[in-house]
């Protein structure tokens, strides 16, 4: 026994990434297979069924998953799952892809293949239907709707076999964990409650704060950063874990937080894909993830609490990460320091709340931040990144001439 969470909905990770000899034999094999092009998307799900952060997931969902998870967020097995993990490309590809036969999933940027699938199933689905029960909106301005009425008309199900991390483990070094690695690392700090925090954007005082919340009532947190795919504007994940590790080299408790990143897109469901952190950060062996204000939102399609309210609406056994429901964070002048909603009694003129947009227009003009939104540390790394964005168009211009 570990003392942490068992993985969702099983005794063990299950992990589908095949191991040595397997995944040469099965490379041999997909070279004769006809091969499809997946999404970003869909890569980065490829990519977490392999390392076991889908446990217990053996591939894409049939047309029952699919309508099950959409409707009332339980596979046909009954297991709790809030957001489709689907396969899609267009009809003309779907009809020469007979079920029962086996395909190569290929990257969608070099072509090398990512896994093998046995078809199972093809089936159309009501892309508005699905985007209004995840989104909560069918509004094609979503990153995440437009991201499901661009895909394919025909959804694809099977078990799959993967056969790559997609250069993860390369790009990213030791940044790079797998629910395995997290485990062993957890247990070996002898650590039973983490919490896990959710970032796609570099950490900043009322994160920081968040976090220290955290590990008051915790062994530790697990600073857990998405590498994949973002919407246009957001801080790439090189950028934003060299300022995490700023901040925690130079703010937090030695043992007290590990950073750590996963593969996956960002879909901006909100509330869902609240439910769907939580969910693989159980995989990772978190007993607990923060969730502040408008978690995994987007402009405003989402009330700022909304995410802290979905837990209260899904069944007692549906997950054992709990979520730490925290207020919005911010630094109040009268009270001197950082504090939320729920500790402050003074109002918005004494709150410093600096939105995202005003941030990047700040560190677009290269003028000052407020050092009580963001460390100097941080900032550091940030600004080198701007300046960078904006040398680049000089010297194009400068080559140009």
């Amino acid at each position: 026994m570990t003392g942490l969470v068992e993985p969702h909905g099983s005794d063990r990770l299950r992990p589908l990434l095949l191991e040595g000899q397997s995944i040469a034999e099965e490379r041999r094999r997909a070279a004769s297979m006809p091969g499809l092009r997946v999404s970003s998307r869909e890569r980065g799900d490829i990519l977490m069924m392999g390392i076991g952060g889908f446990t217990p997931l053996d591939g894409f969902m049939t047309h029952a998953d699919w309508q099950g998870a959409c409707d009332g967020m339980r596979l046909a097995s009954g297991l709790f799952w809030p957001i489709p993990i689907t396969l899609s490309t267009d009809a003309a590809t779907a009809s020469t892809l007979p079920t029962g036969r086996e395909i190569a999933l290929l990257d969608p940027d070099d072509g090398s293949v990512l896994a093998t699938m046995l078809v199972t199933e093809k089936y159309e689905i009501d892309k508005a239907h699905e985007c209004a029960m995840i989104f909560r909106t069918t509004d094609p301005a979503h990153p995440g709707v437009k991201m499901v009425m661009e895909q394919g008309a025909v959804n694809l199900a099977g078990p799959v076999k993967v056969l790559s991390q997609g250069g993860f483990p390369e790009k990213y070094g030791d940044l790079y964990m797998t629910p395995a690695q997290t485990r062993a690392l957890f247990v070996a700090q002898g650590w039973t409650r983490i919490a896990a925090f959710q970032t796609r954007n570099p950490m900043h005082r009322s994160h920081e704060y968040l976090a220290k919340v955290a590990i008051e009532v915790c062994d530790g947190v697990l600073v857990h950063s998405l590498l994949g795919a973002l919407k246009p504007g957001d801080i790439p994940a090189e950028v934003r874990t060299r300022a995490i590790a700023a901040l925690v080299k130079n703010y937090f408790v030695p043992s007290t937080i590990v950073q750590a990143g996963y593969p996956l897109d960002m879909r901006y469901a909100g509330p869902r894909e609240a439910l769907l952190h939580a969910l693989f950060r159980q995989n990772y062996g978190c007993s607990h993830l923060i969730v502040g204000r408008d978690h995994a939102g987007v402009g405003s399609y989402y009330g700022p609490f909304d995410a802290h309210r979905i837990f209260d609406e899904i069944p007692a056994d549906a997950l054992q990460t709990r979520p730490l429901c925290i207020d919005v964070s911010f630094h109040c002048y009268r009270c001197g320091g950082m504090a939320s909603g729920r500790t402050c009694p003074h109002g918005d003129a004494d709150r410093l709340q600096v939105s995202g947009t005003q941030l990047r227009k700040w560190l677009d003009a290269g003028q000052p931040v407020p050092a009580e939104f963001s460390r100097p540390e941080v900032l550091a790394v940030l600004r080198e990144y701007y300046a960078s964005l904006q040398a680049r168009p000089a010297a194009a211009a400068a080559g140009a001439g």
